[in-house]
């Protein structure tokens, strides 16, 4: 498998493993309501090594893709997800309770929006048209969480409707770029 075709492979099972890991992290810890708290909470606690290492893990997969792949992703994408990437790891290691660490880290999650707004420069229709609407999706969701606006589903809904477009488009880029096998537009 030539270098540049890691992305896919990596960015697919990473968003995989953190939807799964982050689905049942919610069940197992007590009291957990996807409405009221925030996905970071299920970073402390009893179920703070199991989703930190699966955020790691995702990061770390990101970071290792864009690495393989810088040439064929140009710069601003392989830049975006860097440093979405290392936003994953850095919240990962810097738990909510961390504070400014923990909101820093974080904020470089966001850059998934950039991303998949990007990509739609090297992926194929309908993919491209997709990716935009899932990033667009994703901004105009973290501008009302960001505004305190939540649209009646909670401050815990409001930020799954930033971070599920996203998911939802790290896998989708990642099944294209294995099956485009990183030859991309």
């Amino acid at each position: 498998m030539e270098n540049r075709s890691l992305l896919g492979p990596l960015l697919f099972v990473g968003a995989a493993q953190f939807i799964l890991v982050m689905t049942v992290a919610q069940a197992l810890y007590p009291g957990y309501n996807m409405a009221t708290n925030y996905i970071s909470d299920l970073g402390v606690g009893s179920t703070a090594l199991l989703f930190n290492t699966s955020a790691a893990l995702f990061g770390v997969m990101t970071l290792l893709g864009a690495a393989f792949d810088r040439r064929s992703l140009g710069t601003p994408l392989m830049l975006t997800l860097v440093l979405a990437g290392a936003g994953a790891v850095g919240s990962s290691l810097f738990p909510e309770t961390t504070g400014a660490p923990h909101v820093i880290f974080g904020s470089l999650l966001f850059l998934y929006v950039a991303s998949a707004i990007i990509s739609y420069r090297v992926t194929r229709r309908p993919l491209s048209y997709f990716s935009v609407v899932l990033g667009v999706f994703a901004l105009v969701a973290s501008a009302l969480f960001t505004l305190h606006y939540d649209l009646g589903i909670g401050i815990g809904g409001m930020e799954r409707m930033i971070q599920y477009p996203l998911i939802l488009w790290a896998l989708g880029f990642g099944g294209f770029m294995m099956g485009s096998r990183g030859q991309i537009t």
